[in-house]
């Protein structure tokens, strides 16, 4: 029995275009963004996707949308809702949150290489990609026990760059040094990942099925990175 997850990061913004850092201010689709949804939606139709959950965000939830219409016209059916949780929101970036990259560089020389390369540290007033992992954890360990319907379907995330490396990070058991191994997503790329029951050699039956002895110990594998069209 498996269940497959994909992660997807919004379309592009205007502060994407102009490499200006968003975190959790609430930006919005550039027209050149809504087109990439648009097209990556016509990738992920007749995947399996019985459930689409966006971060509250606004690019995130405008992707989701225009995702789950172009996947409704290619299967012809209605589109799916979208489900909202602010745990999927991307990295609160504290006081760079506005800022241009170039202007955080000048003021504080290397601060954003650090930041890059150790998952607990967080920009001043911000947070870690540590914290980052450990809330959007619950949403997929919360479906995982309340969404039996996940059996051999796809449930689809829609969020955000840092959001989704962080918490493939946590999903695939990397040590936090290994975090920073899974480079960063373009927009409207994507990564997949299949979970399955842990295998247990002297009870290879009970490796068969989700249940409520194994659902906390389920294994994740990483099919795909950074994939768009």
């Amino acid at each position: 029995m498996t269940r497959e997850l994909i992660l997807l990061r919004h379309g592009q913004t205007t502060y994407n275009a102009g490499r200006r850092m968003q975190g959790q201010l609430d930006t919005h689709l550039s027209d050149h963004g809504c087109e990439q949804a648009r097209v990556i939606g016509k990738k992920l139709a007749n995947r399996g996707i019985t459930r689409i959950i966006s971060s509250d965000l606004s690019r995130a939830h405008d992707t989701a949308e225009l995702v789950a219409a172009e996947i409704a016209a290619t299967e012809g059916k209605e589109p799916l809702p979208i489900t909202t949780d602010v745990r999927l929101r991307e990295t609160h970036l504290g006081e760079w949150q506005g800022r241009q990259v170039h202007e955080v560089d000048a003021e504080t020389p290397h601060a954003r290489a650090h930041w890059r390369h150790d998952p607990t540290w967080a920009p001043p007033g911000g947070e870690s990609r540590v914290q980052v992992a450990q809330r959007a954890r619950q949403v997929v360990d919360e479906l995982m026990a309340d969404y039996p319907e996940w059996n051999h379907s796809t449930v689809l995330l829609v969020a955000h760059g840092g959001m989704i490396a962080s918490l493939t990070a946590q999903l695939l058991g990397f040590e936090v040094p290994q975090y920073p191994l899974l480079s960063g997503l373009a927009n409207t790329h994507y990564a997949k990942l299949t979970s399955r029951p842990v295998f247990e050699p002297e009870a290879p039956e009970k490796s068969m099925a989700f249940n409520e002895d194994n659902i906390d110990d389920a294994r994740w594998y990483l099919d795909a990175w950074n994939v768009g069209v």
